[in-house]
């Protein structure tokens, strides 16, 4: 198939797409993200009642992304011209509802134990919850970039558009191997934080990259759903 014609089985049927707020339940998810990576900043600080309040304002935005997923949700029965199959799209926004779950979760872990974390490890989990904030943000303008093409159709955007989808997956890629160097310096001081410690310390990196992860997951989706329908 030439790539004109590809352009034009992709534009055709999805420019019918109603105008389902699913950019704007993406954004909910930077946002998310921005407070969990607000909130590890005053965790590396020792500041635990900024943590907590963090923590509360992370619970907030999700509150409010769920009421635009139901929304969506409510939407999308009622919506008989998809080009898609509804069951897809749905999949699709669980994906993403994940990545604002994922953020609550790990914000909310922060709150759970206070460490006085050494400079390095400081450093690590400022890395971590920075890549993946990008993470998150890629993703988000992968999805407006989405749905931009269908008000100015042109072939460059397109491509600029599908190519956000490896982007987001580089990235998610740069938070696992944040991930496993900063896992190790935990384990080497195993003897300062203990059992307790260890256990909060792992599992906070893991909620924090699992958010990144969520992002991928979801960029994945989207591009599976352009493709299969």
């Amino acid at each position: 198939m030439k790539y004109r014609d590809f352009v034009r089985s992709l534009l055709g049927p999805f420019s019918k797409v109603p105008p389902l707020p699913f950019k704007e339940h993406a954004r909910k998810g930077v946002l998310a993200a921005g407070k969990l990576k607000e909130g590890v900043e005053a965790y590396c600080s020792g500041n635990m009642e900024l943590v907590e309040l963090k923590s509360s304002e992370a619970d907030l935005i999700e509150t409010e992304a769920d009421a635009i997923k139901h929304e969506i949700r409510k939407s999308l029965p009622s919506s008989m011209l998809l080009p898609v199959d509804a069951k897809d799209l749905l999949f699709f926004l669980n994906q993403q509802d994940e990545i604002l779950n994922s953020a609550q979760s790990a914000a909310y872990w922060l709150t759970l134990r206070a460490d006085s974390l050494p400079e390095d490890m400081k450093t690590g989990f400022l890395r971590l919850s920075g890549a993946t904030l990008e993470t998150v943000r890629v993703y988000e303008e992968l999805v407006s970039s989405f749905y931009d093409i269908f008000k100015n159709p042109d072939k460059n955007k397109i491509r600029q558009t599908l190519a956000l989808v490896p982007q987001v997956e580089k990235l998610e890629h740069e938070v696992d191997l944040i991930e496993s160097e900063l896992l190790k310096k935990i384990f080497a001081n195993e003897k300062i934080f203990g059992g307790a410690g260890i256990c909060h310390l792992t599992f906070l990196v893991e909620k924090i990259g699992d958010v990144a992860d969520r992002a991928a997951i979801a960029a994945d989706s989207l591009r599976t759903m352009l493709f299969r329908r």
